[in-house]
């Protein structure tokens, strides 16, 4: 079975510029794993989310979706792709249509992607936000009138509709209180047990990374400078952008 991602030899300039840049990218990633991202503001972090969503092209290189190639599909073939690989913002208010209730936001995906006939609508969204631990009684809502953390379950929930092979999480919880946080993170693991999602998680808070992902991969001005399983490079990292970055967590004083 092949990998669900398999970044090879990828090359992105950042811009306009004719320096700088995503360079030598290459990764694996397999069903049921999550693979962190992780680096310095600027390091590519976002530009590498953006080719795998195919929000953008690389320049070089290939990017392929459970064996097939995202970089080479186009039209159809790409539409038809779609729904296996999905992608939950740090903000779902910028993501999601204000005008649209809760109940329109979960619909779009079933009925651009032709999930389920249109009679079966109210009831395959009761049972998204049910898996996601919201109340049906949430579907006229709209996302100003929900709380962060109900407007981020919204949102995986929209992303698991169509049952992907693989979420990018573009810093998914960063923008939550800590107490939801944990709630989301361990939504999202539940998920992932349940149907063998693979995660590209996309963070800067390495306490969040060391709590989700099983590898790691730290980039440094768009090249790849360390990688490995979570907690060997948390504990031992080699690359000094690694060590920055763990150096730059904050400590708590203890005052006697």
């Amino acid at each position: 079975m092949p990998p669900v991602l398999e970044i090879r030899d990828v090359a992105k300039r950042f811009g306009d510029r004719s320096t700088g840049g995503l360079r030598d990218i290459n990764l694996t990633l397999a069903r049921g794993e999550t693979l962190a991202l992780v680096g310095a503001s600027g390091s590519g972090k976002t530009t590498l989310a953006r080719l795998v969503m195919r929000l953008s092209t690389p320049d070089r290189g290939s990017i392929r979706l459970s064996g097939h190639d995202l970089t080479a599909s186009r039209g159809e073939a790409l539409r038809l792709l779609r729904p296996k690989f999905q992608m939950v913002f740090q903000d779902p208010l910028a993501a999601f249509n204000p005008r649209a209730n809760v109940r329109r936001i979960l619909e779009d995906p079933l009925r651009l992607h032709g999930l389920v006939p249109k009679e079966e609508y109210d009831a395959a969204i009761a049972a998204m936000l049910e898996r996601v631990g919201l109340n049906a009684e949430l579907m006229q809502r709209y996302p100003l009138e929900l709380s962060g953390g109900q407007r981020q379950r919204v949102a995986i929930a929209r992303a698991i509709a169509t049952k992907p092979d693989l979420i990018v999480l573009d810093e998914p919880v960063s923008a939550l209180d800590v107490s939801i946080r944990a709630q989301i993170l361990n939504l999202l693991l539940d998920l992932q047990e349940e149907t063998g999602v693979a995660y590209l998680f996309i963070s800067h808070d390495l306490a969040v990374v060391r709590a989700i992902a099983d590898h790691m991969i730290v980039l440094d001005e768009g090249h790849i400078v360390e990688r490995g399983l979570t907690e060997t490079v948390l504990a031992a990292p080699q690359a000094e952008a690694t060590k920055i970055l763990i150096e730059a967590v904050p400590k708590l004083k203890v005052w006697a």
